[in-house]
């Protein structure tokens, strides 16, 4: 993962994940260590650099925060020595004592990230929390594109960044239509109506400048519309010039408004294909539109994922982030048997309960175990991997997402080829 256009929705994800989880980890004094380092950073330089805070904390007046801060720094020294050097984007590593319960209970945690973009400079911070903004800065989207329709009777302004697509403005232009009044001249109505579209468009392009030049990283501007008003727009002095430079092309739209806007994001496809909300769409419709036609190129469900995985069937896995599912393992430490569940997180406790005095199905003993907890989307995500099939994790912030997750129970799959019949 060099940079951030190359990084796979998977590890985008587990990232964000992993950021969430640290994020509502704290200390109970500066005990929490957050260390960046950069490409190129000599790792004996690191070590050196660890010695001198282990000698420094050793004069750390209270007992247990100087045992759980020298605990976590040779804990990262010995897993920093792991390293010949910084891969290629840095490394990053948290680690600390996080209290389980009352005082006394907290137990030292590591955690070893490669980040998604090099790191510049060199952080250490004991704290008594994880410094994770620099990575959280990472995980931003970067690309914005500007949104622009309009005709005769107004102009719509939006957004687009990632897959957030934000409706910014609308503007009405007061211009009359084109039919003239009657008991005016055709030929002085014409003249009055050009003076204010003209007037109109100035407004308008005044709105774009204030709205777009304001974005500090903005890829380009679209600009659509009904008719040929928006290339009377585009051609006259009424952008900013550094707008008019980004202005990537000019689409017909049967509307303005916020429809006339999809209209754009839908026409756009191969422009803006590496924006993470058209990606997404397209796979989402693309599955729509093999499972409404019938052609046996998508399924949908867990058991029908998991058996179409296994065959190597799978050319796209559609998983939804917000699938709170995850794959247990239950066994009999008698006999052996395994037993696997899928369930919500927040029955676990449940079923904790449940297997308490429960007899085995096999050897009818009492001994009935969780074995293994594993997140449904990393477990379907290894057999993903196996199998050749390209993961997709899919928003729920866009239409297409939603629909994923609540008419499809966030698992879906485009097929390769369709499955024989058994």
């Amino acid at each position: 993962m060099s940079n951030v256009s190359e990084r796979s929705s998977l590890s985008v994800f587990r990232l964000k994940r992993l950021l969430e989880a640290l994020a509502s980890k704290e200390g109970r004094g500066t005990e929490l260590i957050s260390l960046y380092v950069p490409p190129g950073k000599q790792i004996s330089d690191v070590t050196t650099y660890l010695r001198q805070e282990y000698s420094t904390a050793s004069n750390i007046k209270s007992r247990t925060t100087r045992k759980n801060v020298l605990g976590a720094i040779e804990k990262v020294a010995n897993r920093v020595k792991l390293f010949k050097e910084p891969p290629p984007s840095g490394l990053v590593i948290f680690c600390g004592a996080i209290p389980k319960g009352s005082p006394g209970t907290e137990e030292i945690e590591i955690y070893v990230v490669i980040p998604p973009e090099p790191i510049n400079t060199f952080i250490y911070r004991c704290d008594n929390r994880f410094h994770l903004e620099y990575l959280e800065e990472m995980l931003k989207e970067k690309e914005t594109y500007g949104i622009f329709v309009l005709d005769g009777s107004g102009a719509t302004y939006a957004t687009l960044k990632g897959k957030r697509l934000e409706f910014v403005r609308e503007i009405t232009s007061g211009v009359p239509p084109k039919h003239r009044a009657g008991g005016q001249s055709a030929r002085r109505f014409e003249r009055l109506r050009e003076v204010e579209l003209n007037e109109f468009y100035k407004r308008a392009g005044e709105y774009a400048n204030k709205i777009f030049l304001e974005i500090p990283d903005l890829k380009g501007v679209l600009i659509g519309g009904p008719g040929p008003t928006k290339y009377d727009f585009k051609d006259g002095d009424f952008l900013h010039y550094e707008l008019k430079k980004k202005i990537l092309a000019v689409v017909d739209t049967a509307y303005i408004g916020e429809q006339g806007v999809r209209e754009i994001t839908e026409r756009s496809s191969e422009i803006l294909r590496s924006v993470r909300y058209i990606e997404e769409r397209n796979l989402v419709q693309q599955f729509l539109y093999e499972l409404g036609h019938d052609t046996g190129l998508a399924t949908y469900g867990e058991a029908e994922i998991r058996l179409a995985l296994h065959k190597g069937l799978v050319k796209f896995l559609l998983l939804s982030e917000e699938l709170d599912v995850i794959r247990v393992t239950v066994r009999c430490t008698n006999c052996g048997y395994i037993e696997q569940k899928t369930m919500r997180h927040v029955d676990l406790m449940k079923l904790e309960q449940e297997l308490i005095g429960k007899p085995c199905p096999k050897c009818s003993t009492s001994c009935l175990m969780i074995e293994d907890v594993q997140d449904l989307i990393d477990e379907l995500a290894e057999i993903a991997e196996q199998t050749g099939a390209n993961l997709e994790i899919i928003s729920a912030e866009t239409e297409e997402g939603q629909m994923l997750l609540k008419s499809f129970g966030g698992i879906a799959a485009i097929l390769r080829y369709k499955a024989e019949s058994d």
